[in-house]
Protein backbone atom coordinates (compact mmCIF):
# COMPACT_ATOMS: atom_id res chain seq x y z
CA UNK A 1 0.00 0.00 0.00
CA UNK A 2 1.15 3.53 -0.76
CA UNK A 3 1.03 5.51 2.48
CA UNK A 4 0.51 9.25 2.85
CA UNK A 5 3.23 9.05 5.52
CA UNK A 6 5.07 6.16 7.10
CA UNK A 7 5.07 6.34 10.89
CA UNK A 8 8.89 6.42 10.86
CA UNK A 9 8.69 9.55 8.69
CA UNK A 10 6.21 11.12 11.09
CA UNK A 11 8.32 10.39 14.16
CA UNK A 12 11.52 11.77 12.64
CA UNK A 13 9.88 14.80 11.02
CA UNK A 14 7.90 15.86 14.07
CA UNK A 15 10.62 15.05 16.60
CA UNK A 16 8.23 12.77 18.45
CA UNK A 17 8.64 9.53 20.28
CA UNK A 18 6.54 6.44 19.61
CA UNK A 19 4.60 4.59 22.29
CA UNK A 20 3.44 1.08 21.51
CA UNK A 21 3.98 -0.41 18.09
CA UNK A 22 2.91 2.12 15.45
CA UNK A 23 1.48 0.86 12.15
CA UNK A 24 3.68 0.93 9.08
CA UNK A 25 2.01 4.07 7.82
CA UNK A 26 -1.15 6.17 7.60
CA UNK A 27 -3.53 6.89 4.73
CA UNK A 28 -4.81 10.18 6.07
CA UNK A 29 -4.87 12.77 8.86
CA UNK A 30 -7.83 14.00 10.90
CA UNK A 31 -8.28 16.50 13.71
CA UNK A 32 -12.01 15.79 14.12
CA UNK A 33 -12.69 12.54 15.97
CA UNK A 34 -16.02 12.19 14.16
CA UNK A 35 -14.50 12.12 10.69
CA UNK A 36 -11.58 9.76 11.25
CA UNK A 37 -11.17 6.88 8.80
CA UNK A 38 -9.39 3.51 8.87
CA UNK A 39 -5.59 3.70 8.81
CA UNK A 40 -5.68 7.40 9.64
CA UNK A 41 -3.81 9.38 12.29
CA UNK A 42 -5.68 11.54 14.77
CA UNK A 43 -3.89 14.74 15.78
CA UNK A 44 -5.21 15.88 19.17
CA UNK A 45 -5.00 19.62 18.59
CA UNK A 46 -5.95 21.98 21.41
CA UNK A 47 -8.12 24.71 19.92
CA UNK A 48 -9.71 27.85 21.31
CA UNK A 49 -12.88 26.04 22.37
CA UNK A 50 -12.10 22.32 22.56
CA UNK A 51 -9.09 20.12 23.20
CA UNK A 52 -8.64 17.18 20.84
CA UNK A 53 -7.17 15.11 23.67
CA UNK A 54 -10.64 14.98 25.22
CA UNK A 55 -11.91 13.17 22.12
CA UNK A 56 -9.04 10.73 21.61
CA UNK A 57 -11.10 7.74 22.76
CA UNK A 58 -13.80 8.59 20.21
CA UNK A 59 -11.16 8.80 17.47
CA UNK A 60 -9.91 5.35 18.48
CA UNK A 61 -13.46 3.95 18.46
CA UNK A 62 -13.96 5.40 14.99
CA UNK A 63 -10.92 3.66 13.54
CA UNK A 64 -7.80 5.74 14.14
CA UNK A 65 -4.65 3.60 13.84
CA UNK A 66 -2.36 6.01 15.69
CA UNK A 67 -2.87 9.21 17.65
CA UNK A 68 -0.53 12.18 18.05
CA UNK A 69 -0.67 13.65 21.55
CA UNK A 70 1.24 16.19 23.61
CA UNK A 71 3.63 15.17 26.37
CA UNK A 72 1.70 17.20 28.93
CA UNK A 73 -1.54 15.36 28.16
CA UNK A 74 -0.02 11.88 28.14
CA UNK A 75 -1.14 10.98 31.70
CA UNK A 76 -4.77 11.54 30.65
CA UNK A 77 -4.31 9.01 27.84
CA UNK A 78 -3.42 6.22 30.26
CA UNK A 79 -6.37 3.96 29.50
CA UNK A 80 -5.83 3.99 25.75
CA UNK A 81 -3.77 1.13 24.34
CA UNK A 82 -3.60 2.46 20.76
CA UNK A 83 -0.12 3.34 19.39
CA UNK A 84 0.80 6.97 19.97
CA UNK A 85 3.35 9.50 18.81
CA UNK A 86 4.15 11.87 21.66
CA UNK A 87 5.26 15.45 20.88
CA UNK A 88 5.68 18.68 22.81
CA UNK A 89 2.92 20.54 20.94
CA UNK A 90 0.55 18.82 18.51
CA UNK A 91 -0.13 21.88 16.34
CA UNK A 92 3.59 22.62 16.06
CA UNK A 93 4.17 18.98 15.10
CA UNK A 94 1.49 19.23 12.42
CA UNK A 95 3.27 22.31 11.10
CA UNK A 96 6.56 20.39 10.88
CA UNK A 97 4.82 17.65 8.90
CA UNK A 98 3.27 20.30 6.63
CA UNK A 99 6.69 21.82 5.97
CA UNK A 100 8.10 18.39 5.11
CA UNK A 101 5.18 17.79 2.77
CA UNK A 102 5.95 21.00 0.90
CA UNK A 103 9.65 20.16 0.70
CA UNK A 104 9.06 16.73 -0.83
CA UNK A 105 6.40 17.91 -3.31
CA UNK A 106 7.00 18.54 -6.99
CA UNK A 107 3.52 19.98 -7.46
CA UNK A 108 2.70 23.40 -8.83
CA UNK A 109 1.37 25.27 -5.78
CA UNK A 110 -1.31 27.97 -5.97
CA UNK A 111 -2.35 30.10 -2.99
CA UNK A 112 -5.53 32.18 -2.90
CA UNK A 113 -6.46 35.03 -0.57
CA UNK A 114 -8.80 38.00 -0.76
CA UNK A 115 -11.67 39.63 1.10
CA UNK A 116 -14.30 37.84 -0.98
CA UNK A 117 -14.26 34.75 -3.19
CA UNK A 118 -11.39 32.73 -1.69
CA UNK A 119 -13.24 29.45 -1.27
CA UNK A 120 -15.16 29.78 -4.53
CA UNK A 121 -11.94 30.46 -6.44
CA UNK A 122 -10.18 27.58 -4.67
CA UNK A 123 -12.99 25.22 -5.65
CA UNK A 124 -12.99 26.59 -9.19
CA UNK A 125 -9.25 25.90 -9.46
CA UNK A 126 -9.80 22.37 -8.17
CA UNK A 127 -12.42 21.88 -10.88
CA UNK A 128 -10.58 23.36 -13.86
CA UNK A 129 -7.19 21.81 -13.02
CA UNK A 130 -8.54 18.28 -12.55
CA UNK A 131 -8.46 17.43 -16.28
CA UNK A 132 -4.72 18.23 -16.28
CA UNK A 133 -3.49 16.16 -13.35
CA UNK A 134 -3.90 15.11 -9.73
CA UNK A 135 -5.24 18.02 -7.69
CA UNK A 136 -5.07 18.47 -3.92
CA UNK A 137 -7.04 21.24 -2.22
CA UNK A 138 -8.51 22.00 1.19
CA UNK A 139 -11.92 20.75 2.14
CA UNK A 140 -14.35 23.48 3.24
CA UNK A 141 -12.62 26.75 4.25
CA UNK A 142 -9.54 25.35 5.94
CA UNK A 143 -7.64 28.63 5.64
CA UNK A 144 -6.37 29.45 9.13
CA UNK A 145 -3.48 28.56 11.47
CA UNK A 146 -4.56 24.92 11.70
CA UNK A 147 -6.43 24.50 8.40
CA UNK A 148 -3.48 25.41 6.19
CA UNK A 149 -0.91 23.07 7.81
CA UNK A 150 -3.52 20.30 7.96
CA UNK A 151 -4.21 20.66 4.23
CA UNK A 152 -0.50 20.75 3.46
CA UNK A 153 0.29 17.70 5.62
CA UNK A 154 -2.54 15.83 3.85
CA UNK A 155 -1.08 16.50 0.37
CA UNK A 156 -0.01 13.25 -1.34
CA UNK A 157 3.55 13.18 -2.63
CA UNK A 158 2.40 12.56 -6.23
CA UNK A 159 0.16 15.65 -6.37
CA UNK A 160 0.44 17.67 -9.60
CA UNK A 161 -1.41 20.80 -8.44
CA UNK A 162 -1.80 21.94 -4.83
CA UNK A 163 -4.34 24.67 -4.08
CA UNK A 164 -4.37 26.49 -0.75
CA UNK A 165 -6.77 29.08 0.59
CA UNK A 166 -5.22 31.49 3.09
CA UNK A 167 -7.43 33.71 5.21
CA UNK A 168 -6.99 36.25 7.97
CA UNK A 169 -8.90 38.64 10.19
CA UNK A 170 -5.88 40.30 11.82
CA UNK A 171 -2.57 41.63 10.48
CA UNK A 172 0.30 39.14 10.51
CA UNK A 173 -1.80 35.99 10.09
CA UNK A 174 -1.06 35.33 6.40
CA UNK A 175 2.73 35.68 6.69
CA UNK A 176 3.59 32.42 8.53
CA UNK A 177 1.06 30.42 6.51
CA UNK A 178 2.26 31.52 3.08
CA UNK A 179 5.88 30.89 4.09
CA UNK A 180 4.81 27.34 4.84
CA UNK A 181 2.85 26.94 1.56
CA UNK A 182 5.47 28.66 -0.67
CA UNK A 183 3.23 29.06 -3.73
CA UNK A 184 4.47 29.29 -7.29
CA UNK A 185 1.39 31.41 -8.07
CA UNK A 186 -0.53 33.62 -5.63
CA UNK A 187 -3.97 35.12 -6.29
CA UNK A 188 -5.62 38.02 -4.48
CA UNK A 189 -9.28 37.95 -5.53
CA UNK A 190 -10.20 41.42 -4.28
CA UNK A 191 -9.86 43.82 -1.36
CA UNK A 192 -13.10 44.83 0.35
CA UNK A 193 -14.52 45.84 3.73
CA UNK A 194 -14.28 42.54 5.59
CA UNK A 195 -13.20 42.23 9.26
CA UNK A 196 -13.37 46.01 9.53
CA UNK A 197 -13.65 45.70 13.30
CA UNK A 198 -9.97 44.68 13.31
CA UNK A 199 -8.70 47.29 10.82
CA UNK A 200 -8.82 51.06 10.61
CA UNK A 201 -9.15 51.23 6.82
CA UNK A 202 -9.35 49.33 3.55
CA UNK A 203 -5.66 50.16 3.06
CA UNK A 204 -4.80 48.22 6.22
CA UNK A 205 -6.73 45.23 4.88
CA UNK A 206 -4.80 45.47 1.60
CA UNK A 207 -1.51 45.56 3.51
CA UNK A 208 -2.46 42.42 5.43
CA UNK A 209 -3.43 40.60 2.23
CA UNK A 210 -0.15 41.70 0.64
CA UNK A 211 1.67 39.49 3.15
CA UNK A 212 0.99 36.66 0.68
CA UNK A 213 3.75 38.05 -1.56
CA UNK A 214 6.37 37.22 1.07
CA UNK A 215 6.02 33.48 0.53
CA UNK A 216 5.95 33.32 -3.27
CA UNK A 217 8.71 31.10 -4.62
CA UNK A 218 11.60 32.78 -6.48
CA UNK A 219 10.54 33.27 -10.08
CA UNK A 220 6.90 32.82 -9.08
CA UNK A 221 3.92 34.91 -10.16
CA UNK A 222 1.01 36.82 -8.65
CA UNK A 223 -2.41 37.50 -10.13
CA UNK A 224 -4.13 40.71 -9.00
CA UNK A 225 -7.59 42.18 -9.58
CA UNK A 226 -7.02 45.04 -12.05
CA UNK A 227 -10.49 46.50 -11.30
CA UNK A 228 -9.92 46.88 -7.56
CA UNK A 229 -9.10 50.30 -6.13
CA UNK A 230 -6.18 48.80 -4.21
CA UNK A 231 -4.52 47.42 -7.35
CA UNK A 232 -1.74 50.04 -7.52
CA UNK A 233 -0.90 49.53 -3.84
CA UNK A 234 -0.79 45.73 -4.25
CA UNK A 235 1.29 45.97 -7.40
CA UNK A 236 3.79 48.16 -5.55
CA UNK A 237 3.93 45.71 -2.63
CA UNK A 238 4.47 42.78 -4.99
CA UNK A 239 7.35 44.59 -6.68
CA UNK A 240 8.85 45.45 -3.31
CA UNK A 241 8.74 41.74 -2.44
CA UNK A 242 10.87 41.04 -5.51
CA UNK A 243 8.13 39.56 -7.66
CA UNK A 244 8.71 40.36 -11.33
CA UNK A 245 5.87 38.31 -12.82
CA UNK A 246 2.76 40.32 -11.97
CA UNK A 247 -0.41 39.48 -13.91
CA UNK A 248 -3.89 40.93 -13.70
CA UNK A 249 -7.49 39.88 -14.25
CA UNK A 250 -10.80 41.71 -14.52
CA UNK A 251 -12.76 43.90 -16.91
CA UNK A 252 -10.07 46.57 -17.17
CA UNK A 253 -8.81 47.07 -20.72
CA UNK A 254 -5.23 46.41 -19.56
CA UNK A 255 -6.01 43.18 -17.67
CA UNK A 256 -3.91 40.22 -18.81
CA UNK A 257 -6.82 37.83 -18.26
CA UNK A 258 -9.75 39.99 -19.30
CA UNK A 259 -13.47 39.56 -18.85
CA UNK A 260 -14.39 41.22 -22.13
CA UNK A 261 -18.15 40.70 -21.80
CA UNK A 262 -20.67 38.97 -19.57
CA UNK A 263 -24.17 37.60 -20.04
CA UNK A 264 -25.88 35.65 -17.30
CA UNK A 265 -29.09 34.73 -15.54
CA UNK A 266 -29.87 33.08 -12.22
CA UNK A 267 -28.62 29.68 -13.39
CA UNK A 268 -25.42 30.09 -15.40
CA UNK A 269 -23.26 32.55 -17.30
CA UNK A 270 -21.66 33.09 -20.67
CA UNK A 271 -18.53 35.19 -20.77
CA UNK A 272 -16.15 36.36 -23.44
CA UNK A 273 -12.66 35.86 -22.06
CA UNK A 274 -9.55 37.41 -23.56
CA UNK A 275 -6.56 35.16 -22.87
CA UNK A 276 -3.18 35.42 -24.57
CA UNK A 277 -4.63 37.96 -27.00
CA UNK A 278 -7.50 35.70 -28.11
CA UNK A 279 -11.14 36.23 -27.13
CA UNK A 280 -13.06 33.03 -26.42
CA UNK A 281 -16.70 32.35 -25.57
CA UNK A 282 -16.83 30.47 -22.26
CA UNK A 283 -19.84 28.88 -20.57
CA UNK A 284 -19.91 28.73 -16.76
CA UNK A 285 -22.34 26.42 -15.01
CA UNK A 286 -22.69 28.78 -12.02
CA UNK A 287 -24.38 32.21 -12.04
CA UNK A 288 -23.07 35.63 -11.07
CA UNK A 289 -20.70 38.26 -12.42
CA UNK A 290 -18.51 37.78 -9.34
CA UNK A 291 -18.10 34.12 -10.30
CA UNK A 292 -17.19 35.13 -13.85
CA UNK A 293 -14.58 37.59 -12.59
CA UNK A 294 -12.92 34.97 -10.40
CA UNK A 295 -13.06 32.52 -13.30
CA UNK A 296 -10.66 34.81 -15.13
CA UNK A 297 -8.20 34.55 -12.23
CA UNK A 298 -8.57 30.76 -12.25
CA UNK A 299 -8.02 30.51 -15.99
CA UNK A 300 -5.03 32.80 -15.68
CA UNK A 301 -3.55 30.55 -13.01
CA UNK A 302 -4.11 27.53 -15.27
CA UNK A 303 -2.13 29.23 -18.00
CA UNK A 304 0.72 30.14 -15.62
CA UNK A 305 1.12 26.65 -14.15
CA UNK A 306 1.11 24.97 -17.56
CA UNK A 307 -2.28 23.25 -17.33
CA UNK A 308 -4.40 22.36 -20.37
CA UNK A 309 -6.32 25.62 -20.91
CA UNK A 310 -8.90 24.29 -23.43
CA UNK A 311 -9.81 21.50 -21.00
CA UNK A 312 -10.03 24.02 -18.15
CA UNK A 313 -12.41 26.18 -20.18
CA UNK A 314 -14.51 23.13 -21.02
CA UNK A 315 -14.65 22.15 -17.34
CA UNK A 316 -16.18 25.52 -16.38
CA UNK A 317 -19.41 24.46 -18.06
CA UNK A 318 -19.79 21.78 -15.36
CA UNK A 319 -18.97 24.11 -12.46
CA UNK A 320 -21.60 24.34 -9.72
CA UNK A 321 -21.89 26.77 -6.78
CA UNK A 322 -20.33 25.79 -3.46
CA UNK A 323 -22.62 24.97 -0.52
CA UNK A 324 -23.46 28.15 1.36
CA UNK A 325 -22.00 30.27 -1.45
CA UNK A 326 -24.71 30.42 -4.08
CA UNK A 327 -25.85 26.79 -4.10
CA UNK A 328 -29.41 26.64 -5.44
CA UNK A 329 -32.29 24.37 -4.49
CA UNK A 330 -35.63 23.81 -6.23
CA UNK A 331 -38.23 23.10 -3.56
CA UNK A 332 -41.82 21.96 -4.05
CA UNK A 333 -44.47 24.13 -2.39
CA UNK A 334 -48.16 23.57 -2.95
CA UNK A 335 -48.65 22.87 -6.63
CA UNK A 336 -45.60 24.88 -7.58
CA UNK A 337 -42.00 25.41 -6.51
CA UNK A 338 -39.68 28.00 -5.06
CA UNK A 339 -35.99 28.64 -5.71
CA UNK A 340 -33.69 28.85 -2.70
CA UNK A 341 -30.28 30.48 -3.12
CA UNK A 342 -28.06 29.49 -0.20
CA UNK A 343 -25.54 32.27 0.55
CA UNK A 344 -25.57 31.56 4.27
CA UNK A 345 -21.87 30.78 4.80
CA UNK A 346 -20.55 34.30 5.20
CA UNK A 347 -21.21 37.95 4.50
CA UNK A 348 -19.45 41.28 4.14
CA UNK A 349 -20.53 44.37 2.18
CA UNK A 350 -18.98 43.19 -1.10
CA UNK A 351 -20.35 39.65 -0.94
CA UNK A 352 -23.84 40.84 0.04
CA UNK A 353 -23.87 43.16 -2.97
CA UNK A 354 -22.86 40.25 -5.20
CA UNK A 355 -25.64 38.11 -3.72
CA UNK A 356 -28.19 40.88 -4.28
CA UNK A 357 -27.08 41.10 -7.92
CA UNK A 358 -27.47 37.32 -8.23
CA UNK A 359 -31.01 37.55 -6.80
CA UNK A 360 -31.83 40.36 -9.23
CA UNK A 361 -30.70 38.16 -12.15
CA UNK A 362 -32.92 35.29 -11.00
CA UNK A 363 -36.33 35.10 -12.63
CA UNK A 364 -39.24 34.19 -10.33
CA UNK A 365 -41.92 31.87 -11.63
CA UNK A 366 -45.42 33.21 -12.35
CA UNK A 367 -46.54 35.59 -9.55
CA UNK A 368 -43.38 34.85 -7.56
CA UNK A 369 -41.33 37.36 -5.61
CA UNK A 370 -37.62 38.06 -5.24
CA UNK A 371 -36.96 37.92 -1.50
CA UNK A 372 -33.68 38.89 0.19
CA UNK A 373 -33.35 37.22 3.61
CA UNK A 374 -30.46 39.03 5.25
CA UNK A 375 -28.66 38.74 8.59
CA UNK A 376 -25.89 40.68 10.28
CA UNK A 377 -22.46 41.11 8.76
CA UNK A 378 -20.08 40.46 11.66
CA UNK A 379 -16.67 41.96 12.50
CA UNK A 380 -17.58 45.41 11.17
CA UNK A 381 -16.70 47.18 14.44
CA UNK A 382 -17.43 50.90 14.52
CA UNK A 383 -18.43 50.77 10.85
CA UNK A 384 -21.30 48.33 11.48
CA UNK A 385 -24.25 50.72 11.36
CA UNK A 386 -22.98 52.48 8.23
CA UNK A 387 -22.22 49.35 6.18
CA UNK A 388 -25.60 47.80 7.00
CA UNK A 389 -27.45 51.00 6.19
CA UNK A 390 -25.57 51.29 2.90
CA UNK A 391 -27.08 48.02 1.65
CA UNK A 392 -30.30 49.93 0.96
CA UNK A 393 -28.74 51.41 -2.19
CA UNK A 394 -27.97 48.14 -4.00
CA UNK A 395 -31.30 46.63 -2.88
CA UNK A 396 -33.23 49.52 -4.41
CA UNK A 397 -31.05 49.57 -7.54
CA UNK A 398 -31.71 45.85 -8.03
CA UNK A 399 -35.47 46.32 -7.69
CA UNK A 400 -35.77 43.93 -4.73
CA UNK A 401 -39.17 44.63 -3.15
CA UNK A 402 -39.20 42.06 -0.35
CA UNK A 403 -36.51 42.15 2.35
CA UNK A 404 -36.69 39.94 5.45
CA UNK A 405 -34.16 40.71 8.18
CA UNK A 406 -32.81 39.46 11.51
CA UNK A 407 -30.03 40.54 13.84
CA UNK A 408 -29.17 43.58 15.91
CA UNK A 409 -27.14 45.27 13.15
CA UNK A 410 -29.85 44.82 10.52
CA UNK A 411 -31.97 47.40 12.35
CA UNK A 412 -29.91 50.00 10.47
CA UNK A 413 -30.94 48.55 7.10
CA UNK A 414 -34.55 48.18 8.21
CA UNK A 415 -34.69 51.86 9.06
CA UNK A 416 -32.94 52.91 5.83
CA UNK A 417 -35.34 51.17 3.44
CA UNK A 418 -38.32 53.18 2.14
CA UNK A 419 -41.96 52.15 2.49
CA UNK A 420 -41.95 50.93 -1.12
CA UNK A 421 -39.98 47.90 0.07
CA UNK A 422 -41.89 45.24 2.02
CA UNK A 423 -39.66 44.78 5.07
CA UNK A 424 -40.08 42.13 7.75
CA UNK A 425 -37.74 42.28 10.75
CA UNK A 426 -37.29 39.77 13.56
CA UNK A 427 -34.70 40.14 16.35
CA UNK A 428 -33.44 36.55 16.19
CA UNK A 429 -32.56 33.99 13.55
CA UNK A 430 -35.04 31.52 15.05
CA UNK A 431 -37.95 33.97 14.85
CA UNK A 432 -37.10 34.84 11.25
CA UNK A 433 -36.68 31.16 10.36
CA UNK A 434 -40.23 30.42 11.50
CA UNK A 435 -41.57 33.42 9.60
CA UNK A 436 -39.75 32.48 6.40
CA UNK A 437 -41.01 28.88 6.46
CA UNK A 438 -44.60 30.12 6.93
CA UNK A 439 -44.45 32.95 4.42
CA UNK A 440 -42.79 31.66 1.23
CA UNK A 441 -45.09 31.10 -1.74
CA UNK A 442 -44.99 29.18 -5.04
CA UNK A 443 -42.83 30.97 -7.60
CA UNK A 444 -40.65 32.82 -5.08
CA UNK A 445 -36.88 33.17 -5.37
CA UNK A 446 -35.44 33.35 -1.85
CA UNK A 447 -31.82 34.36 -1.25
CA UNK A 448 -30.45 33.75 2.27
CA UNK A 449 -27.30 35.66 3.26
CA UNK A 450 -25.55 36.36 6.55
CA UNK A 451 -22.30 35.93 8.40
CA UNK A 452 -21.78 32.36 9.55
CA UNK A 453 -22.04 33.26 13.24
CA UNK A 454 -25.62 34.51 12.79
CA UNK A 455 -26.70 30.97 11.96
CA UNK A 456 -28.79 31.55 8.84
CA UNK A 457 -27.95 28.01 7.79
CA UNK A 458 -30.88 27.15 10.10
CA UNK A 459 -33.20 29.03 7.73
CA UNK A 460 -31.82 27.15 4.74
CA UNK A 461 -32.17 23.81 6.54
CA UNK A 462 -35.72 24.59 7.65
CA UNK A 463 -36.82 25.37 4.10
CA UNK A 464 -35.19 22.21 2.75
CA UNK A 465 -36.73 20.15 5.56
CA UNK A 466 -40.23 21.56 5.07
CA UNK A 467 -40.41 21.56 1.28
CA UNK A 468 -39.33 18.61 -0.93
CA UNK A 469 -36.65 18.95 -3.58
CA UNK A 470 -38.01 18.92 -7.13
CA UNK A 471 -36.60 19.30 -10.63
CA UNK A 472 -37.41 22.24 -12.90
CA UNK A 473 -39.37 19.92 -15.18
CA UNK A 474 -41.60 18.58 -12.40
CA UNK A 475 -43.30 21.88 -11.63
CA UNK A 476 -43.35 25.02 -13.70
CA UNK A 477 -44.59 27.64 -11.24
Amino acid sequence: MSWLWTCDEMVSTMGGRPLGTPPEGISGIAIDSRSIGPDEAFFAIKGDRVDGHDFASIAVANGASVIVVSEAKLPAMGRLTIPMIVVEDVLVALGKLATASRERSKAQIIAVTGSVGKTTTKEMLRHVLSPSGKVHAAVASFNNHWGVPLTLARMPEDTDYGIFEIGMNHPGEIRPLVRMVRPHTAIITTIAAAHMGHFASIEEIAAAKAEIFEGVEPGGAVILNRDNKQFAFLEERAQAAGIARIYTFGQHAKADFRLADFDGDGQSSTIWATLNGETLEVHIGAPGRHIAENAMAALGACALVGADLPKAIEALDELRPVKGRGEQHRLGIGEGMLTLIDESYNANPASVRAAIALLAASEPKISGRRIAVLGDMLEMGEFAAKVHEDLAGPILAAGIEHVWLAGAEMVALRDALPESVHVEYRPTTEELRDFVVRSVLPGDVVMVKSSLGIGFGKIVSALIDNYPAVSDTERQF
